[in-house]
């Protein structure tokens, strides 16, 4: 499973396979158990893995779709993004990536995804910038609720059973976090209905 630990990593490797392979890395990129997806120096979408149609909800159109395989997406406080504005657009524009962003993916049936953008610029053997590669994060469980509220207990009994009061400061302090979380999207998910 791909976390947010080895998320880089996978997109190092896929940046390697690319530039190793050239248009055999499909066969690499594939089966990998998150979306990811290639595009032009112009961030026309060139290349999509199934799991992008799972994410996205939709299928990608190769050689029209631009800078992302979303349908619409939405900052984290609900404003709409455009697609020439998000991450992917931005690591194409500026030739760099883009880390510690969230955005949500609107499916064409409405429902939403949260996700962290991975993109990434791709530079030919020569130092020319080719396009881009992105992973898109699933976390959406992470973003619910129930499961920060699940975290900030599981903080409490950890800090119940230990003896170090920093340790327990600190998972008080995390504890408190979950729990702020839980209910600003508790709140945001009130909002929204």
């Amino acid at each position: 499973m791909i976390n947010s630990e080895t998320a880089g990593l996978v997109v190092q490797t896929a940046v390697e396979a690319i530039n190793a392979r050239g248009e055999s890395f499909h066969e690499i990129l594939d089966d990998l158990p998150a979306a990811i997806y290639v595009t032009d120096a112009e961030g026309t979408i060139t290349y999509f893995n199934k799991a992008c149609v799972e994410l996205a909800g939709r299928t990608p159109t190769v050689g029209t779709d631009k800078w992302c395989v979303t349908w619409r997406i939405f900052t984290t406080e609900g404003e709409y993004l455009p697609h020439d504005r998000c991450p992917m657009a931005v690591a194409i524009l500026e030739q760099r990536e883009v880390r510690d962003v969230e955005a949500i993916a609107q499916r064409p049936d409405g429902s939403r995804v949260h996700f962290v953008p991975y993109p990434t610029p791709l530079f030919d053997a020569d130092g020319h910038f080719a396009g881009a590669v992105n992973l898109l994060l699933d976390v959406t469980r992470q973003r619910k609720p129930e499961y920060l509220h699940e975290q900030a207990e599981r903080c409490r009994r950890l800090a119940a059973s230990m003896f170090d009061r920093d340790l327990i400061e600190t998972l008080q302090l995390m504890a408190a976090k979950y729990e702020a979380q839980s209910d600003r999207f508790s709140r945001d998910a009130e909002g929204s209905a």
